[in-house]
């Protein structure tokens, strides 16, 4: 079969889903996947008053969800790359509502991890980003793979920016039961829109490029390669920070003497810029070295939250943080999910990307965990904001030696 047979093959194949309805579908998924989970925070002192916890149980809650989002990414990715991406945003949009939904319903320490640990976790494992990105990068043309990997991230950003100010007038209006069962009814909007990302086996990417591989040794393959070693561990910065703004920023303004709103908007700021972080980082990744631009983003973090922990608190110098912030969130998925592309192709994108946000999400899950532990402690998070900031120089350094290259192989090597 000649190329050009094999793309009119393809063209067949995907019928209706061209490229900018595959995008478009995929971003509002990301959106609606990402816009209640990044929202979670403002349910923090509601919920801990109604039942009188400490800060530290919904922090163990969320961390817990961080945690299992990320363990169960690597195998959600592994299941869509063999077997199709519907039935696992299917079966995550699923878990995630009814995790949301059970909040509701969370009067004690342990149903609260349940919900908003466990299933949340789970669901956000099998219709988060991760295996939107996967779905792209099987079934976008070349040219479209890095401008849709930073539109999917960017639509996340865009789903923080929408309900972040949505759910604190949500709160303010109907109280915090209510606007968690609202947010799970819009979540199952994520099942219909999965048609539209549809693959399977026969749509596993660039197999005519590369011989086929399994799954044992795409695992071996990659964790033996230097690069995608440091590429993951790096990773984990991110998460950590992000994990630990997302969920106690909003209190730690409280603290400092500002308003509910103020962190509202922050998070609706960060979720703004995000975009054209996002956007900025996937054009720029066929410009430039993507390690160049990881490193660069990471110690920019590190240079920002310096700033903002050391300046007075004031509506101004925060909403500010927030912007600089957004500008450098989830720019950094972009690089590193087609970094894994360029050292190992698309066939096993969605797993191998995965491993790497598990990496992310156990700094998710001690960012979390370590703010709320730190603020009953010593009443502060000053601890925490400071090892977000020695974790952000370190991955800028970490990433520096990524070598931007497809792994060889013995049979390609051999032919």
């Amino acid at each position: 079969m000649t190329m050009q047979e094999a793309a009119q093959k393809a063209a067949r194949t995907v019928g209706w889903r061209t490229p900018l309805v595959i995008v478009l579908c995929g971003c509002l998924i990301s959106m609606l996947s990402f816009g209640p989970r990044s929202s979670l925070g403002f349910f923090l002192t509601p919920m801990t008053q109604a039942n009188g916890w400490g800060r530290d149980v919904f922090a163990l809650a969320l961390a817990i969800q961080n945690l299992l989002w990320g363990l169960g990414q690597p195998f959600a990715g592994g299941i869509a790359d063999r077997y199709g991406s519907v039935r696992v945003l299917t079966a995550g949009a699923i878990c995630y509502a009814a995790g949301l939904a059970m909040m509701t319903y969370s009067t004690t320490p342990g149903m609260l991890d349940i919900s908003a640990g466990v299933l949340i976790g789970f669901g956000l494992s099998g219709c988060s980003f991760s295996i939107v990105i996967g779905a792209f990068g099987k079934l976008l043309p070349e040219e479209w793979r890095s401008v849709g990997f930073g539109a999917g991230t960017a639509a996340g950003s865009f789903g923080q920016f929408l309900y972040s100010p949505i759910g604190v007038a949500m709160l303010d209006k109907f109280g915090w039961q209510t606007a968690l069962l609202i947010f799970a009814g819009i979540t199952l909007l994520i099942i219909p829109l999965s048609m539209a990302l549809a693959t399977g086996s026969a749509t596993a990417g660039n197999t005519a490029a590369r011989p086929p591989q399994s799954l044992r040794n795409a695992l071996t393959e990659a964790f033996g390669h230097r690069s995608y070693v440091l590429l993951v561990l790096g990773f984990f910065t991110c998460g950590f920070q992000l994990a630990f703004v997302t969920v106690h920023l909003p209190s730690y303004l409280i603290d400092r003497g500002l308003s509910a709103e103020v962190g509202g908007w922050t998070l609706a700021t960060i979720g703004l810029f995000n975009i054209i972080g996002s956007f900025a980082s996937g054009f720029l990744g066929n410009r430039m070295p993507k390690r160049y631009i990881l490193s660069i983003i990471y110690f920019g973090r590190a240079i920002s939250i310096v700033a903002f922990i050391l300046l007075p608190a004031s509506p101004t110098a925060t909403l500010i943080f927030g912007a600089v912030t957004g500008l450098l969130w989830l720019s950094t998925v972009p690089p590193t999910s087609a970094l894994v592309a360029v050292m190992f192709g698309t066939r096993w994108l969605a797993m191998l990307f995965g491993f790497a946000f598990f990496s992310h999400q156990v700094g998710g899950f001690l960012g979390v965990l370590l703010g709320g532990i730190a603020f009953e402690r010593t009443g502060s998070y000053d601890a925490v904001w400071w090892l977000s900031v020695l974790f952000g120089v370190l991955s800028a350094i970490i990433n520096l030696p990524i070598v931007e290259k497809p792994v060889v192989r013995p049979a390609a090597a051999a032919a």
